[in-house]
């Protein structure tokens, strides 16, 4: 038994030989065995497994033989097309590879709990099915190979958020608690003042109840606690009662009985019923993942008041960029998580809990006549932690900082300031083995470290808590990715000098996901709401194999002109944009009916409210535009057809490298989108 790389694959190969003899004749039978290895024959983002397998194994088959048959399977059970497509499976070839698409969570497979270092993390396991049928060239032999190879992800961070679905006239704080996996079971509920069981709240009147996903696969907790109990605090403000609990869910991993905790604060303000009865206007709010929703009821006093969003005045500006909506006797508005009037309180996990003020006040006197305010988690990319060792963090102001400079911050080295910043936010670019990241082993894990703080001397000057957020990463230990390669046999072959010639670039737009329909020509302008994704194909007209289509830069702008101000960068350098909270998404291209060469062609989605920071400008119609190059695919050395995502630098200071090179670009733009509002 012996590991054998085939086509940059690690597969483990085990040959036997029996000898039978009999008097003058003997016979001698040869066979092969080969399994692919979990190291080097996948990859795995946060949203996808790639699995690779040699197109031909030559320990299993030997001259020259054809790949005739390709079929795909879970758990030993073979899978038709349509049944792939709808699980969302991929299944395709190139020269070298058959490859298999997954995405995390799909169907066939399963997700299970963990708990590190105090921390709720889940993987995804499946077990996917090959079968491959090879026929030699001139006869009718058949090779019939089948390999059922079990794959886990590493450790997932769980986006688990603590809900606040309270409605204080209902006099009850309610919450919701999740999504946990189905192998999590809640213990008990830590208040103030004691610690009670399940089956102890309930008999409290707390009613704590589990909510199963049709499919059993995951489950959230609910809680509702009365404003009457003794665990509930009570605050009174002018005519406002403030109802605040404090508690923490203790959980286990079953069946590992594996502890974890998770803690959460609630508040809810309730209007004095005799106070209510003075015709005094109410506000009320709720939010989701991205946006305050304001609803305020006018009453008796009717529209006589002026509205401040924070700290600034309902101007008619303002209004517009919060798209307020009125009928005489309600006004409503939608403000953004990004917006400036909202206050960042804290970092929780994944997330920031926001805060908007809202405040009614009377225009004669400046007196205000009512006082409201909303918090909500928000769900946020604080941390990435890459193959090849780089790590970004996001370093957010909070309120309680007020006179900081994120400019400022830094991580453990000094030296090593943020790659961009602004007023709220200071992004770093940094390496395991630079400005003072430190390591330390865990079972099968390394995890790398580090801190975003203020140098002592400035933080000294400052009359103001200490700023200290922490970066961590989890790597595997034991996984090895391989590389394959080519050596090229001697230069008597000339290759194209990229980004040259007559070639033909277009972007389509998709009706979804899939990309098997597109809009035609005469469907612009295409109307879209603020919150709906957009999927673009930018495609090379060419039946060239030998080249390649790469995404130098991409834009959205007001008109026709791409150089027009103002524009949203969300792709750049070839690179999502890293300054922008709503990443555009990369999406694979496999062969098809349509598409012969997958290089010829780039997808992504845009998020619709990724332009919405910038609403002032926006005049709800933009067109999207993109700078391409064109690549020799054997001779992508220079340039813009070498593509490093990991070192944003250039990105961060807006540098455009392939114009620095002195290649040119093909242009392609979409036509007129006409964005809705909900």
């Amino acid at each position: 038994m012996q590991v054998v790389s085939v086509a940059g694959v690690p597969m483990t190969v085990l040959k036997t030989s029996v000898l039978f003899e009999k008097r003058w004749r003997a016979t001698r039978i040869d066979a092969a065995a080969a399994c692919p290895r979990m190291e080097g024959s996948v990859t795995f983002t946060p949203k996808t497994i790639t699995w690779f397998l040699p197109r031909n194994i030559h320990p299993l088959i030997s001259g020259r033989f054809d790949l005739q048959e390709v079929h795909m399977g879970v758990d030993g059970e073979r899978l038709e097309p349509a049944e792939m497509a709808a699980r969302r499976y991929s299944l395709s070839a190139n020269a070298a590879h058959i490859i298999v698409q997954i995405p995390v969570g799909a169907a066939g497979g399963y997700f299970k709990s963990h708990v590190l270092d105090g921390l709720y993390l889940t993987t995804y396991s499946i077990e996917p099915m090959l079968e491959l049928l090879w026929t030699e060239n001139g006869s009718q032999e058949d090779t019939r190979y089948k390999v059922l190879f079990p794959i886990t992800t590493p450790l997932l961070t769980g986006p688990l958020q603590v809900t606040d679905h309270t409605v204080p006239e209902e006099r009850k704080f309610k919450v919701l608690f999740g999504p946990f996996v189905s192998d999590v079971s809640l213990i008990n509920i830590t208040f103030s003042s004691e610690v009670l069981s399940v089956s102890d709240c309930n008999a409290r009147g707390y009613n704590v109840l589990e909510h199963m996903s049709p499919n059993s696969r995951s489950k959230v907790f609910t809680l509702e606690v009365p404003f009457t109990d003794g665990v509930v605090k009570q605050k009174k403000e002018a005519e406002t009662t403030i109802y605040s609990l404090h508690f923490t869910f203790g959980l286990e991993v079953l069946p590992e009985h594996a502890p974890f905790s998770h803690t959460a604060n609630l508040e809810a303000k309730l209007v004095d019923k005799l106070a209510d009865l003075s015709g005094l206007p109410s506000v009320f709010g709720d939010c989701d993942n991205q946006y305050f929703y304001i609803l305020v009821k006018y009453r008796a006093q009717g529209s006589d008041f002026e509205t401040v969003v924070g700290k600034r005045a309902l101007t008619p500006d303002l209004a517009r960029q919060y798209r307020v909506l009125e009928n005489g006797t309600h006004l409503g508005f939608t403000v953004p998580f990004s917006s400036p009037d909202v206050a960042f309180e804290a970092i929780q996990g994944s997330s920031i809990k926001g805060r908007l003020d809202i405040a009614l006040r009377n225009p004669k006197n400046n007196e205000f006549i009512k006082q409201f305010s909303l918090a909500c988690n928000f769900l946020s990319t604080l941390t990435e932690c890459h193959p090849n060792g780089t790590m970004t963090a996001l370093a957010v102001k909070l309120e309680s900082v007020p006179n900081l400079n994120p400019a400022q911050l830094t991580l453990r080295d000094t030296a090593c300031g943020p790659s961009s910043s602004d007023d709220r936010f200071a992004y770093f670019v940094f390496t395991g083995s630079s400005c003072g990241t430190t390591r330390k082993f865990l079972p099968n894990m390394m995890v790398y470290e580090n801190e975003i703080s203020l140098p002592d001397e400035l933080q000294s000057k400052l009359d103001e808590p200490d700023y200290e957020l922490k970066v961590s990463c989890f790597y595997h230990i034991n996984r090895t990715q391989a590389v394959t390669f080519h050596p090229r046999l001697g230069r008597s072959e000339p290759f194209a000098e990229n980004a040259k010639g007559k070639l033909q670039v277009a972007m389509r737009l998709a009706l979804d996901a899939s990309y098997s329909m597109f809009h035609s020509d005469e469907d612009y302008p295409i109307a879209t709401f603020l919150h709906q994704p957009l999927y673009f194909e930018v495609g090379l007209k060419s039946v060239n194999p030998r080249v390649s289509l790469e995404l130098e830069s991409c834009w959205a702008t007001l008109g026709e002109d791409g150089t027009s101000q103002p524009r949203w960068n969300f792709i750049t350098n070839g690179c999502v944009n890293p300054t922008d909270l709503y990443q555009v998404t990369f999406h694979p291209v496999g062969v098809d009916a349509r598409v012969q060469y997958p290089s010829h062609f780039k997808r992504f989605e845009v998020l619709m409210f990724a332009f919405d920071k910038d609403q002032k400008n926006l005049n709800h119609q933009l067109l999207v535009h993109c700078d391409v190059v064109i690549c020799d695919a054997r001779n992508q050395l220079d340039g813009a057809c070498k593509r490093d995502c990991s070192n944003q630098d250039n990105l961060i200071k807006g540098q455009r490298r392939a114009v620095a090179d002195g290649l040119g670009f093909r242009h392609a733009s979409s036509g007129l989108i006409v964005i809705i509002n909900e």
